[in-house]
């Protein structure tokens, strides 16, 4: 699962701001009512993602997918994204395409599970640090 360390396997850490936020002002569809989009709400993500250690080598590959598809508005394809991958992530699911597969709530530490649970099925993520680096999340699926 690349270099993000699974959190402690006490808690479920449910709804825990992972930024430091307010809780009420950034938890978008952490809550179920009225909430129909299921973002923040599912129990499992399947994501892949980029990891660079320096936030200008997560910034080239950024460029070369806003160049691609995400200035025109368009989604990027996940093979698309998995050649990306190979070429610019330093994380060890680089040479898989970034895939990481399904994984539940509480598996990846902080900003990354904040950032792979709240984007849309589809969606690839705008560049994040992390205590590991620097990512970029393409998030491909959810299910409770």
């Amino acid at each position: 699962m690349g270099k993000d360390k699974p959190k402690d396997s006490s808690g479920k850490n449910k709804g825990k701001q992972a930024a430091g936020g307010s809780d009420d002002a950034t938890s978008k569809g952490k809550g179920k009512a009225g909430k129909s989009d299921g973002l923040g709400t599912c129990t499992y993500v399947k994501a892949r993602h980029i990891l660079c250690e320096k936030q200008g080598k997560i910034n080239e590959a950024y460029k070369k997918l806003q160049d691609g598809w995400l200035s025109n508005g368009d989604k990027v394809p996940p093979a698309e994204f998995a050649k990306i991958a190979a070429e610019y992530s330093e994380c060890p699911s680089g040479k898989k395409g970034g895939d990481l597969g399904w994984f539940p709530r509480g598996k990846m530490a902080g900003p990354f599970q904040e950032v792979a649970f709240n984007t849309p099925v589809g969606v690839t993520s705008a560049p994040f640090k992390s205590t590991h680096g620097y990512h970029i999340i393409l998030s491909e699926g959810r299910k409770n």
